[in-house]
């Protein structure tokens, strides 16, 4: 075998990042976008001493787990790369992802993974998209076959999977909800009609950058967040009549300002051109507020999941202490302050622990306290004796998971009951590895609140070694 190679090959497994496998003499090939079950052809162009990568040419006979993708630009347009797979398949290798975590980053083979708890709504879920706009369109393969003339110097939609700079200009999304892509087309008609320019990432220049829709889930509150190059007084308010107008359902209208080279829909400054500036969202019993930067799970039904489970596995006392490490705005606090005595919220973000302060007033919580800071730094011995020895720890990370010096200081702290939610499985098993001698990892519940792709919420239960 070498590159260019053409293989037939009998796909075994789903692996990691929702790469499909198959073994050829026990030599490892990966080929994206094949289903466990396929008999495909495919060509290598990538090799290396232990694996080789694969493009997909010919499915020549379909895995039953094989299903038709609902959006034109599968294949594509990387927003969901599972769209070809039966929603109880993807389910079923979530699954097994977290086992093979724990076995392989965690060294745990004999740790209780149940199945992972699936989304009613697999399509529509999400309450947050953000699209780009570009100065490179990047066409589809069925765009170039039809010969047509595009306008190619400006796009609004997502990016092509590894391309900063060209973004596929999308007039379906199956993600947010059908207003979202109708507001979305709606949009780029408004800007091509005013020769409003594209940014364009190498020269660094244009007007238009990002635009940001959140939808709240439980209220009807509408979010549209434009982010520009800079600040134009006259065609904010033009956008703003327009908006109005054709679009009553949006609440409030903000334009952020970036000015800089870094592809973020975050600025230097924001101007809040009508409405209140944030909408309102509920998990559980409580109202959160959501800002233009704040994060707030983008899957807020199956965040109501995630945060169940967190809370059963605390088996909560009326007594308890709870701290809550990374809390963002403060959502899991909040959802389980009704059932202890106290809740200590740490977050980096000072942003965030003001909009978790907010929350806490507006829902009328006062056995909650929020402190920022950096947590390898803050999470010390001067932190548990002005606040207490906490009866459970909750932690919930970003992806790259705990800091070393975090993982010493819960092994020191010796909660009664650890909760670890995670976005991350491979580093969860991970953190956890360091705490064998401390900790029994009960049992784990792997929580799926982004259908069609490979990414899994996963929630560990521990329990304190006798």
């Amino acid at each position: 075998m070498k590159k260019g190679s053409i293989l037939t090959l009998d796909i075994e497994k789903f692996a990691d990042r929702g790469k499909s496998l198959t073994r050829l003499d026990g030599y490892v090939i990966f080929v994206p976008g094949a289903v466990p079950g396929d008999r495909v052809k495919a060509r290598v162009f990538r090799k290396r001493k232990k694996f080789a990568e694969a493009a997909l040419l010919e499915v020549i006979e379909p895995s039953p787990l094989r299903t038709e993708a609902k959006c034109s630009y599968f294949g594509t347009c990387g927003g969901c790369k599972w769209q070809h797979v039966t929603y109880e398949a993807q389910l079923d290798a979530k699954t097994q992802s977290v086992k093979e975590s724990f076995e392989h980053a965690g060294g745990r083979s004999d740790v209780t993974v149940h199945p992972a708890l699936g989304a009613d709504d697999t399509f529509y879920y999400r309450n947050k998209m953000e699209f780009s706009f570009s100065a490179g369109r990047w066409l589809t393969p069925a765009e170039i076959k039809s010969g047509e003339d595009f306008n190619t110097s400006f796009a609004l939609g997502l990016h092509v999977p590894g391309n900063f700079a060209k973004v596929l200009d999308l007039h379906e999304c199956h993600l947010q909800s059908e207003w979202s892509a109708s507001f979305v087309n709606a949009m780029r008609a408004y800007s091509l009609e005013r020769d409003w320019k594209a940014w364009h990432p190498r020269k660094h220049t244009g007007f238009l950058r990002h635009l940001v829709i959140r939808q709240a889930t439980h209220t009807e509150e509408v979010m549209v967040n434009l982010v520009t190059s800079h600040y134009d007084e006259e065609q904010m308010q033009e956008l703003a009549a327009w908006i109005q107008e054709t679009a009553p359902g949006v609440t409030t209208f903000i334009n952020t300002i970036n000015s800089g080279v870094a592809q973020t829909a975050f600025g230097e400054e924001m101007h809040v051109v009508f409405g209140p500036g944030v909408i309102h969202d509920r998990i559980g019993d409580h109202t959160f507020e959501i800002a233009s930067n704040a994060f707030f799970q983008t899957n807020t039904r199956q965040a109501e999941t995630l945060y169940r489970v967190a809370a059963e596995y605390a088996n909560f006392t009326p007594d308890d202490l709870v701290y809550d490490l990374y809390c963002g705005a403060g959502t899991i606090s909040l959802y389980v302050a009704p059932n202890v005595k106290h809740v200590v919220g740490v977050e980096l973000v000072e942003e965030a622990v003001q909009n978790a302060r907010r929350n806490a007033e507006a829902n009328g919580i006062s056995n909650v306290t929020f402190e920022t800071g950096d947590m390898m730094k803050l999470f010390n011995d001067d932190f548990i004796a002005k606040h207490g020895k906490p009866d459970v720890l909750i932690v919930d990370p970003p992806r790259a998971g705990l800091h070393p010096k975090v993982v010493r200081q819960i092994g020191e702290l010796a909660p009664e009951r650890f909760v670890y939610v995670s976005c991350n499985p491979q580093s969860q098993a991970k953190d956890l590895s360091y705490l064998t001698d401390q900790f029994e990892v009960v049992q784990v519940q792997p929580v799926d609140l982004f259908p069609h792709t490979h990414h899994i919420e996963s929630v560990a239960q521990l329990k304190l070694r006798t």
